[in-house]
């Protein structure tokens, strides 16, 4: 699977934090020395990767580690969650990883906060990385938390507009202009949008929360926006680009059709991630979604040509159209780990080594998560892919805040947006208000 972040949030708790280089040494005859750059050693990396051709990337990218590392060899294990990860975090042991890497970004303020992943700043300053002149800054926040640096970006995502170019002259659209505005955006969606009885024969976007990728912080970022203030607390009431977004969401999904026959609708798309996405058989004429998409839709051979730019923005801040929503998958050392030093290397070397970066990307089709890999000449870029570097670029580009409780509040707030898209909610001014204040309690109980 590609960098994303998961939409189902997995609780993680609290593993006690431990002392950076307090066993780094295990007495063995492979780890004589925690410094000595000629040890011996063995180390586990666990990772959320599955799909074959993505498995052999990482794989690939060990073996270039391990021929510049000969000294140390890293024993990958595929297929795991933040529910498997935070079981082993929690355990600790012999048995349990010493790198691992998450999709899920929106759970580093529990990582950091609980100190389920070891506080890299100790190896950072060892090696006097200067984090701002080789990661982005979205990048540098969403992988640390209050401060406390627990993870570093492996690989970045940046969300976009696809809409079928063909579907596009056959409306009579211009498919070289996609929609700016989220009003313009309307408007095409419900040119684009072909009813069938009940049903449709196209739709031309799905807006529900429960569509692909469709939830509400892609949509946030879209709209200025502030989760929390200066105090830490919840803002979703005070800040009106919420009621706005959600306002808008719900007009879009009332002007299409409404809740219950889009949803209707939804349950006959095929898998996300696989050939029968609904997007690759015609069934949406646009979707919103990751640069990763352009290389499953061309191994779906999708028969229209596909069109790629940013998510419309709200109407009074054109200014900031080619803004959009930025995560990725985040690494980090396991607190419980014994060969940290070790691990620190690989950790170093898949998330700073520009050759490292540069390769991982082409081989899964990401975004490149360090300044010198994004403008590598080595990095295989055509005029679709740009769009998603530019996104990335863009200084309006944004993520989701942490929190302690990690998704935890996006949850409370999505549960709201849900009812509302739905009608069980009407007093929106009143829902936010409430949520704002659960959010708020969840947040201290937390602390």
């Amino acid at each position: 699977m590609p960098a994303r972040p998961r939409r189902a949030a997995v609780a993680l708790a609290a593993t006690a934090s431990i002392a950076l280089f307090a066993s780094a040494c295990t007495g063995s005859t492979e780890n004589k020395a925690p410094d000595d750059p000629n040890a011996k050693t063995s180390i586990t990396f666990w990772h959320g990767w599955a799909a074959p051709a993505e498995v052999k990337a990482i794989e690939d990218n060990i073996a270039r580690f391990e021929k510049a590392h000969p000294n140390i060899k890293v024993k990958v294990v595929g297929g795991i969650n933040d529910d498997k990860l935070g079981q082993a975090l929690r355990a600790g042991g012999s048995n349990g990883p010493d790198v691992v890497s998450s999709f899920t970004t929106s759970n580093v303020g529990k990582f950091c906060a609980s100190g389920a992943l070891a506080d890299l700043k100790p190896f950072i300053e060892k090696d006097k990385i200067d984090l701002d002149k080789t990661f982005p800054k979205v990048l540098q926040e969403y992988t640390q938390f209050e401060g406390k640096r627990c993870s570093l970006p492996l690989l970045s995502d940046a969300y976009g507009l696809y809409y079928n170019k063909d579907a596009f002259k056959k409306a009579g659209l211009d498919p070289e202009a996609p929609p700016k505005t989220w009003s313009q955006f309307t408007e095409v969606a419900k040119t684009l949008t072909k009813a069938k009885g009940d049903s449709y024969e196209q739709l031309g976007f799905m807006p529900n929360y429960l569509g692909y990728e469709t939830v509400v912080e892609h949509y946030m970022s879209q709209w200025d926006h502030t989760y929390f203030d200066k105090d830490g607390k919840s803002n979703i009431a005070k800040d009106p680009a919420f009621a706005e977004m959600m306002t808008y969401q719900k007009s879009l999904v009332d002007a299409l059709g409404g809740f219950q026959k889009l949803d209707k609708y939804r349950t006959t798309f095929g898998d996300e991630w696989g050939a029968k996405h609904p997007f690759h058989t015609g069934q949406v004429a646009m979707q919103l979604d990751g640069e990763w998409r352009l290389n499953f839709a061309k191994n779906a051979k999708v028969d229209f040509e596909v069109g790629v730019a940013p998510m419309p923005v709200a109407d009074d801040e054109l200014a900031e159209y080619g803004k959009g929503y930025l995560s990725g998958t985040i690494m980090g050392i396991a607190p419980q780990s014994k060969k940290q030093n070790a691990a620190w290397e690989l950790v170093k070397y898949m998330t700073t080594d520009t050759d490292a970066v540069v390769g991982f990307a082409n081989d899964i089709g990401n975004v490149p998560s360090t300044l010198e890999a994004l403008k590598s000449p080595n990095l295989k870029v055509d005029d679709r892919f740009k769009v998603f570097l530019d996104i990335a670029r863009h200084p309006e580009s944004s993520t989701m805040t942490g929190a302690v409780n990690g998704p935890a509040y996006q949850e409370t707030l999505s549960d709201l947006a849900h009812k509302y898209e739905k009608g069980q909610v009407t007093d929106l001014k009143k829902g936010l208000a409430d949520t704002a204040a659960q959010i708020d309690r969840d947040i201290a109980a937390a602390k």
